[in-house]
């Protein structure tokens, strides 16, 4: 049985305290997420200002590999030395990364201060959950974390929308504007976070363990990022990353069973709840990432959208995510209970893929925005039930390893999706183009395939509409499996009072005592 800490090891936080550190929370979790998306739409221009066109994919790649690889650290070392000081660490790493990123002078500079911002953001991304699951107990968790739902929302949207506009005037803004972000997360949550004390016990690093995890996440993520890119995946360079990933794996697992400290600790996996909860993720992360990037991609080559305008044609999908995360967090906290939530929203993002299987060149816009919005719905209804059902089973003392093995297998998913659907993607691109005698035609630029002749345009929308198919169809498949997985999770309900209930709430000497002492 899962045994847990008692509540009155929570700070009792005023109102108005919840909701500052909510705002540099929130703040610092945008950077995160914004980073992501918002270089894309600008390299063809950064490339042609700095050079470097044979390291085009590193600019991404090493962001990706810096994020993920850095995610597991974060929630264990903010276990031992408490999450303040590991908070205040990646945000100011991500703050000197964006002002270094964009006094780079060549793409090496901008790689490396790229991947300084990944070691940053690998914190932002998952101490959000967890300094919220130290502030309030589950019951109350649902109402706020809702809105880390809505960022994702806001970013992936924003993302392009900005970097296309940035890359329109200056593209080294796209990094500049980070600073004073940055700089207000850093203030409001070095602030409200004194308020949170972290309880010291004997610890040791699991140096071996750590290094064994980011070398083996490193190896198989540049497999994933490499393959069918930069080399072909049965090429001695990807089969011998993947070799070198599943065995440093297995080491790093033989690691972690005898370490007293683990980055990752082993006994968490024997946990129903918090294995079912990282495997759905996985798999969501999977069908989500793997699948949504195209849809971007299809408002350019057949709508002729800008890489700005298809941002915002993707307001539809947004708005679904940000609703249904608010709304969905608030009916958690007050029902007590996540598990149908989940259910319901892979379900539902399965049918939303579903639908793309039907789009077709002359498909009406409203009916792609139709499409969309039930993704989102989907995405809003799935993403923080699975985040509180792991919290929800883990004792406190390993809640940031816990939560951050969410992000993690969130962000792992994602990459195999992007391969894995990519290559679905590419294989059946290829084999219709070379039937229809255009092996020389390239999705990769929209803007240049929109200025083909009538008659090749449309043969090259049809093509690639065609090729679309397959890949939505098998994204959905996944996400079918995700709710197989979320039907399997025990529906415990979260623990603690419900909202605004006498038993939940501080007293009045306690709030004043707080807000005076901050």
């Amino acid at each position: 049985m899962t045994t847990t800490a008692p509540e009155q090891t929570r700070p009792a936080l005023a109102h108005r305290q919840i909701l500052l550190l909510m705002g540099g929370l929130m703040t610092g979790m945008l950077l995160a997420a914004l980073d992501q998306t918002i270089v894309g739409t600008a390299l063809p221009t950064i490339v042609g200002e700095l050079g470097g066109l044979e390291h085009y994919s590193w600019v991404v790649t090493a962001y990706l590999l810096a994020s993920t690889a850095s995610t597991p650290l974060y929630g264990k070392i903010s276990d031992l030395y408490g999450r303040r000081p590991v908070l205040l660490f990646a945000i100011s790493t991500f703050l000197v990364g964006s002002l270094l990123a964009g006094l780079s002078q060549d793409m090496t500079q901008l790689i490396v201060t790229r991947a300084v911002q990944g070691v940053g953001a690998g914190g932002l991304m998952t101490l959000a959950f967890t300094v919220v699951s130290d502030v309030l107990p589950p019951r109350d968790r649902p109402r706020y974390q809702g809105l880390f739902g809505a960022v994702f929302g806001i970013s992936s949207v924003a993302g392009p929308l900005v970097g296309g506009y940035f890359a329109e005037n200056d593209w080294r803004w796209i990094f500049y504007i980070n600073v004073p972000l940055a700089v207000f997360a850093l203030y409001v949550c070095s602030r409200v976070l004194r308020l949170v004390p972290h309880q010291r016990r004997d610890h040791r690093i699991d140096y071996l363990g750590a290094a064994l995890m980011v070398a083996a996440v490193s190896a198989v993520l540049l497999a994933l990022s490499w393959g069918g890119n930069e080399y072909a995946w049965g090429s001695p360079t990807i089969v011998g990353l993947l070799v070198v990933g599943a065995v440093l794996t297995v080491l790093f697992l033989v690691v972690e069973s005898r370490a007293e400290e683990p980055i990752l600790p082993p006994r968490l996996f024997k946990r129903a709840t918090f294995t079912l909860a990282n495997t759905a993720t996985f798999v969501l992360g999977f069908a989500m990432f793997g699948s949504i990037i195209y849809v971007p991609l299809y408002l350019q080559i057949v709508r002729g959208a800008t890489p700005t305008s298809s941002g915002l044609l993707m307001l539809p999908m947004m708005g679904g995510v940000i609703v249904t995360s608010i709304v969905a967090g608030r009916l958690i906290s007050r029902l007590g209970r996540y598990k149908w939530f989940t259910v319901a929203g892979t379900l539902i993002m399965g049918a939303g893929l579903l639908l793309f299987t039907t789009l077709q060149v002359d498909t009406p816009l409203w009916q792609a925005f139709i499409y969309m919005t039930t993704i989102g719905v989907g995405l809003g209804l799935a993403i923080q039930p699975l985040v509180l059902a792991v919290q929800n089973a883990l004792d406190l003392r390993d809640m940031g390893a816990g939560t951050s093995a969410v992000t993690f297998f969130r962000s792992l998913g994602g990459s195999v999706g992007v391969a894995a659907l990519g290559a679905v993607m590419t294989n059946r691109l290829t084999e219709q183009m070379r039937g229809n005698g255009m092996a020389g035609v390239s999705i990769n630029a929209p803007a240049e395939i929109r200025k083909l002749p009538a008659q090749m345009l449309a043969a090259v929308e049809h093509i690639f509409v065609n090729a679309l198919h397959p890949v939505f169809l098998s994204a959905a498949i996944v996400a079918l499996v995700g709710t197989l997985l979320t039907v399997a999770l025990p529906n415990k309900p979260l623990q603690g009072a419900a909202p605004d209930t006498p038993a939940q709430t501080p007293t009045a000497e306690e709030m004043e005592s707080k807000v005076a002492a901050f």
